[in-house]
């Protein structure tokens, strides 16, 4: 799933976490945080859900649509 990079990337801010302290949050690793920040790598359905439950919004929100 294409992810939002910019949606990500605006909420781990508002939340005031570095990669480092969302990947403890959420059990997602360092390297794929990065990697679905920088665009290098699509998102794993369990991967979004995991992100946005640290974040409390839907999955939907970090999930690119092209529209």
């Amino acid at each position: 799933m294409k992810v939002n990079v910019e949606r990500l990337r605006e909420l781990r801010k508002q939340k005031v976490l570095s990669m480092r302290e969302l990947e403890e949050r959420s059990g997602v690793s360092y390297n794929t945080i990065w990697r679905l920040e920088n665009g290098k790598t699509e998102g794993h359905p369990r991967t979004i859900r995991k992100l946005a439950a640290v974040f409390g919004v839907d999955p939907s929100e970090l999930v690119k649509t092209d529209g």
